[in-house]
């Protein structure tokens, strides 16, 4: 897959972060109207439907025959699971703390991404990757109060790995299947499983069909699965995935911004504070060192040896 410039990079996390930040919110909103599993059958059905459309006149690159299995365990593992995971066990605990451990995500990311991608893990990296977390947490501490559980708990952790798995998935297989093709599949793929899962055991007639929950469905289908999951694996696959996962830390400090301006929630102290652990853990995971005037020129006798 061609790298994005920097430009093109810094403009698709910028509408990334923005559009999975306001997905939060306006999920929130759209369940007042919907059970939970019909509404992501349906906003993954449809948002797979657009994709599909733009990417029928590259039909050929398809090739469904030789990399099926592709387009299915990318389906399972990023959309399914994470999917239903997350779900099911925001039954299980308050929100907040439920999304604080789903973000522990861009941690595994990295350490999955050093152990299969081989891509470079230092202490800055790993520290940035831990204090992001930490960040995420703080944000959500509200979410301490109410009954926990250790199912809810695993299931959060599920939801985490799943994600971080079908990422580094993704970026592994990325040169085998065509990227509209293979994210158009799995959100189809996936979206008709939870639509099926919801319809047995949820009822349709449950579904509130007025303007509020028709905007929230048709902007989440559009721009935070079908555009948003392209933009995500177009990053991934075109730069470091344990650098692009450091920028989703800022995902859960947007949604709380819009549940601030537009829902009437409040600032506190604990979303200043994770704003600036998410900030130093961004600017950690980014940090490239410099090589010292010394090391310099030990580089060069060491190209020399091995010529």
């Amino acid at each position: 897959m061609p790298s994005l410039s920097r430009k093109q990079t810094a403009l698709y996390l910028a509408f990334l972060v923005l559009v999975w930040g306001i997905n939060w919110p306006l999920t929130k909103q759209a369940l007042l109207h919907a059970p939970p599993l019909l509404f992501a059958g349906l906003r993954t059905c449809l948002g797979g439907l657009i994709l599909i459309i733009f990417a029928l006149p590259g039909y050929k690159k398809l090739r469904l025959r030789s990399t099926w299995p592709v387009y299915l365990l990318s389906s399972l593992l990023n959309i399914m699971l994470y999917y239903g995971l997350q779900t099911i066990g925001l039954n299980y605990m308050p929100a907040g703390l439920f999304s604080s451990i789903v973000f522990l995500q861009p941690v595994l990311l990295g350490l999955f991404s050093w152990l299969w991608l081989g891509e470079a893990m230092s202490g800055l990296k790993l520290t940035g990757l831990i204090l992001g977390f930490v960040g995420v947490g703080t944000i959500s501490i509200g979410g301490l109060a109410g009954h926990i559980s250790l199912t809810g708990v695993l299931l959060a952790l599920g939801s985490a790995v799943s994600w971080a798995l079908g990422t580094v998935y993704m970026k592994k297989t990325s040169d085998q299947v065509d990227i509209i093709w293979v994210v158009a599949l799995q959100v189809m793929i996936g979206g008709i499983v939870l639509l099926g899962t919801g319809s047995a055991v949820e009822s349709w007639s449950a579904i509130s069909w007025n303007l509020s929950f028709i905007f929230n469905l048709l902007f989440i289908s559009v721009f935070v699965i079908a555009l948003g999951w392209l933009a995500y694996f177009k990053l991934v696959g075109s730069g470091e995935a344990s650098k692009v996962g450091a920028f989703t830390f800022l995902i859960p400090l947007i949604a709380i911004t819009c549940s601030v301006l537009f829902l009437g929630e409040s600032v506190t102290l604990n979303l200043v504070a994770g704003f600036v652990l998410i900030l130093l853990s961004i600017v950690l995971v980014n940090f490239k060192r410099k090589p010292s005037s010394a090391e310099a020129p030990l580089s060069a006798v060491s190209r020399l040896r091995k010529t």
